[in-house]
């Protein structure tokens, strides 16, 4: 691996992008003897000095478990743990940190959320629905519940491949036997931004608590959970420019209270006896064992450093991109493209006439492009739309229109020496 001092284009739309790559080490090296071009950030985002530095700080100077010892250490830990909380609920604008709960990610907060709503709120007649276009850890975890509790899980249905939901015929699927309705923000495959807001308030009248998957919105769009108005969201530390292992489930301090533990454990009890446990209210009963205390320290990191961006002007260098990369990617002959033209979230999946996605992100990789290829984690989507995968460009504030260009060329030559 080299690094190399790198020259990037200050064209339109590309400042952004000039004054914070200096912050990510990752991005300042050759891959196969290109300049690296990490265009997979709907997978993991790149992380900067910033996030590495509040890690190993923690680690060098606070590291200690959490809540249990009244040394200093313990202390420290606890105050960084606990203002990481307070940090997350000011991200999101929830109404107090005690509606945070720290998962290891989105998948473990569907699958604490579906495991507590399967033993309170679910019955055999009751019916959840989601949408076609969900990943599958906003999909699997409530298939296996509906299989455990005799509910009847249905689907929205996603139009066509342009990714819009069928919300003409929102009222043939929003009836009084749903009881939970579970939607993602913005679709990881399609880039598609569902009118959440709206499907909340929809779900709402007929009873259904709501839950929003915010894993693609939570770093590249302002959120605010009060506005939304839904029950729950989640969202992963790793694609906000944090670190791997720390999520977020919030909830409704009102709801959350009713809800049952997810796990049993340390930490999450207020007294146990040979007769059994009492648990702590929220969030901690939802917490069992030694948390990611230096995850959640990152985390904390990354959502200050995303702040001082702000995220509209995150989405709207994301969105630029992304408009850019599919009006010009699909000029190459034989290109489909998946999503909404406009309007969309900054990611793009797109086929090259006869070449499989496997094969597209292997040849971008020899270029040093890093492009994602498959299913995506949407294979009933896929299925949908009658193909096994698509390769996907996903951007962030790093990204820059050289960047593209360059892609564009790399693309536009694996077409034709070897597409259709």
């Amino acid at each position: 691996m080299n690094t190399v001092d790198e020259t990037v284009s200050t064209s339109a739309g590309d400042t952004l992008s000039l004054e914070t790559r200096k912050d990510f080490p990752v991005l300042h090296q050759e891959i196969n003897g290109h300049q690296l071009i990490y265009f997979d950030n709907a997978a993991t985002s790149q992380k900067p000095s910033q996030v590495l530095d509040a890690i190993q700080h923690y680690y060098q100077h606070d590291n200690a478990n959490v809540h249990r010892g009244i040394h200093e250490l313990s202390n420290r830990a606890t105050l960084g743990y606990e203002s990481a909380r307070e940090r997350t609920a000011e991200f999101i604008n929830a109404n107090s940190a005690r509606e945070i709960i720290f998962t290891r990610g989105t998948t473990e907060a569907v699958n604490l959320l579906a495991s507590s709503l399967s033993q309170s709120v679910l019955k055999p007649d009751d019916t959840i629905l989601i949408t076609e276009m969900e990943h599958h850890s906003n999909m699997v975890p409530w298939q296996m519940v509906a299989e455990r509790t005799g509910a009847t899980l249905k689907y929205l249905p996603v139009k066509d491949t342009q990714g819009a939901l069928d919300l003409e015929h929102l009222d043939k699927w929003m009836t009084p036997d749903v009881k939970i309705f579970s939607c993602v923000h913005i679709s990881n495959s399609l880039g598609t931004i569902n009118p959440v807001k709206q499907l909340c308030a929809k779900a709402r009248s007929v009873g259904a608590l709501t839950f929003i998957d915010g894993a693609q919105s939570a770093g590249h769009y302002p959120v605010d959970v009060q506005d939304i108005d839904c029950d729950f969201y989640a969202f992963s530390g790793h694609k906000i420019v944090g670190p791997t292992g720390i999520g977020v489930l919030y909830g409704k301090r009102n709801v959350l209270e009713q809800l049952p533990p997810y796990q049993g454990g340390g930490e999450m009890i207020s007294e146990v006896s040979y007769d059994g446990p009492s648990f702590k209210e929220a969030p901690h009963k939802f917490e069992a064992g030694t948390p990611n205390m230096s995850g959640a320290v990152g985390l904390a990191a990354a959502m200050d450093y995303i702040d001082a961006i702000g995220r509209k002007e995150i989405f709207e260098h994301d969105r630029s991109l992304a408009e850019y990369f599919y009006r010009e990617v699909k000029s190459i002959p034989g290109t489909q493209v998946y999503g909404p033209e406009q309007n969309r979230a900054g990611l793009v999946s797109f086929l090259l006439g006869g070449m499989h996605s496997h094969d597209v992100v292997t040849l971008a990789d020899q270029k040093g492009i890093a492009l994602r290829g498959g299913h995506h984690c949407t294979q009933p989507l896929m299925k949908k739309f009658g193909v096994t995968g698509t390769a996907r460009a996903s951007f962030y504030f790093y990204n820059n229109r050289q960047e593209i260009d360059r892609s564009l060329e790399v693309l536009a030559h694996i077409q034709k020496r070897f597409g259709d």
